[in-house]
């Protein structure tokens, strides 16, 4: 993660992108260290949502465009395991979407409403409020511990 935060913003946005797809990456080491590194808490936040939401896009469009086939390989699902998320995700509604930064579970939430045809404006909405509250959050405790 200290590649990343050489590149100040752009690497955060980039971390902040990369960790909301299925890659094992995590945007919060980058934040903290900018942070600390004295950049605008207010700014850095706002790279690392926009990052973070353009990623879960990405998720999304995949679940929209992509095969059920080609879905549950990148997931790495069983026919049983998709049919069990695509219930949960219709038991819990698209207010589930507001924990889509919730490491495991947030992938295949983004990727659930892309193949349940989630309205664009619910999604793109749900998912930047429950992100930018967990960057404010992380923001703020990174502050307090330094």
């Amino acid at each position: 993660m200290e590649y990343f935060a050489q590149f100040g913003y752009f690497g955060l946005f980039i971390a902040a992108f990369l960790a909301a797809t299925i890659l094992p990456l995590g945007s919060e080491l980058v934040l903290g260290a900018l942070l600390l590194g004295g950049l605008s808490p207010v700014a850095l936040v706002t790279v690392a949502t926009v990052g973070n939401v353009l990623g879960s896009l990405t998720n999304y469009a995949l679940g929209y465009w992509a095969c059920k086939g080609v879905i549950q390989k990148w997931l790495k699902m069983s026919d049983e395991e998709f049919l069990r998320a695509e219930q949960r995700f219709t038991q819990y509604g698209i207010a589930s979407l507001l924990f889509a930064w919730v490491p495991v579970i947030g992938d295949p939430l983004t990727v659930m409403a892309g193949i349940l045809r989630i309205r664009l404006r619910w999604f793109v909405l749900l998912v930047t409020v429950g992100k930018l509250l967990r960057y404010i959050v992380i923001t703020g405790m990174a502050l307090h511990v330094s």
